[in-house]
């Protein structure tokens, strides 16, 4: 959970101090974002590729050397003199960092009885929630006070802090099942879990298009200050805690698919809310609350769905999950980044309607494939 935390972060972090970014290396407001969208785009391309690569490695050994790099990467980007040397290291950084979620749940799942699985997988990515609760609002108040150096270089000192819980924590001698090239042959053959690996593109998407982008649009449309943009992050964080807390809680009783159903709707209902609201804070918030309650959960579950369906290659289904994660990311950020460009700000949170709804449809289908496929004699 503390790696999770600690990666959550490292992705995450520009979009925390995108004005302090963009006034400090004489970039545009979108330009600094991009700094988050080529970043997915790498972390999108490197998943499955590093973990094909990693796959005889040592899942200790794998975790606390990819904490460790990303502690060295963001001490170095401290001191970096211009934009395209912090994109090449944030490129660089994000290549490895793509290698610890999926490997981390992968991990648990080798680790835990299968009848904890989806509630340890939920447990594991509360790490991600509270990189939004609390990680990003101390990054926006670190680069507001101190600057945007002294907060990559407190990303560093955590990213290392984490890299020794993980050296405490793990056990020795862990290691996953091989993979081959025809492991992601086999993935990709199987329709149903292509269908889950869209919904997680979809869904991100929705999420990115707002979270990276909400510093620049509550200013636009709040005329919102440093303190308001840090507790918005805050709200969603926390929701994101609470809702991966509940689900937790419930997925036991209720089961993966109804408690997906929940997550999905409160992320519809949550952007609608949002893009309805533009402008008023109050109403904003209400929206950014609810979908944070689905985002983070959403996708604890549907790792656990995937691991279901084909056990023995969880490695490699979940490391195509973050890696269209990451791809929706990208999809999401940019998307909301051409908008903002050209003054399409109020479009941006209608557009996260889209996407979340793309993903509770494609889901719909799934289901209606699954229930299909049990009633068969």
């Amino acid at each position: 959970m503390g790696g999770n935390f600690v990666t959550g972060l490292a992705v995450l972090a520009p979009a925390g101090m995108l004005p302090d970014l963009s006034q400090g290396l004489g970039v545009s407001i979108r330009e600094a974002g991009l700094l988050v969208t080529y970043g997915a785009v790498m972390l999108c391309i490197s998943s499955p590729i590093m973990s094909w690569l990693t796959t005889r490695i040592g899942r200790r050994f794998l975790l606390v050397g990819t904490l460790s790099t990303l502690a060295a990467g963001h001490i170095a980007c401290a001191f970096v003199d211009s934009y395209s040397a912090l994109l090449l290291l944030r490129i660089a950084m994000m290549s490895v960092a793509a290698i610890y979620t999926p490997q981390a749940a992968s991990t648990i799942a080798l680790i835990v009885p299968n009848n904890v699985r989806a509630s340890s997988l939920a447990f594991v990515f509360l790490g991600w929630s509270m990189a939004i609760a609390v990680g990003l609002p101390i990054v926006t108040l670190l680069a507001t006070q101190l600057g945007w150096r002294e907060t990559f270089l407190a990303i560093g000192i955590a990213a290392a802090i984490a890299a020794l819980l993980n050296v405490v924590a793990l056990p020795k001698g862990l290691r996953g099942h091989q993979l081959s090239l025809q492991s992601f042959a086999q993935i990709a053959s199987n329709k149903t879990l292509v269908l889950v690996l869209l919904i997680t593109l979809f869904q991100m998407s929705g999420q990115f298009t707002i979270t990276i982008y909400m510093a620049p649009v509550l200013q636009s449309l709040a005329e919102a200050g440093p303190a308001i943009t840090g507790a918005f992050f805050s709200i969603f964080g926390t929701a994101s805690v609470i809702g991966n807390m509940t689900a937790t809680r419930i997925v036991g009783r209720l089961g993966v698919p109804l408690t997906l159903t929940l997550c999905m709707v409160s992320m519809i209902v949550g952007s609608l809310i949002w893009a309805i609201g533009g402008g008023l804070l109050p109403v904003m918030a209400i929206g950014i609350f609810l979908i944070g309650l689905g985002a983070t959960s959403a996708n604890s579950m549907q790792q656990a769905r995937l691991i279901e369906v084909m056990p023995a290659l969880a490695s490699a289904t979940v490391a195509l999950n973050t890696s269209f994660l990451y791809f929706g990311q990208g999809l999401g950020s940019g998307s909301a980044g051409i908008l903002f460009e050209r003054g399409y700000v109020y479009a941006i949170g209608f557009l996260a309607v889209t996407f979340f709804v793309l993903s509770f449809v494609t889901f719909r289908i799934t289901e209606y494939w699954r229930q299909r496929a049990l009633s068969k004699p």
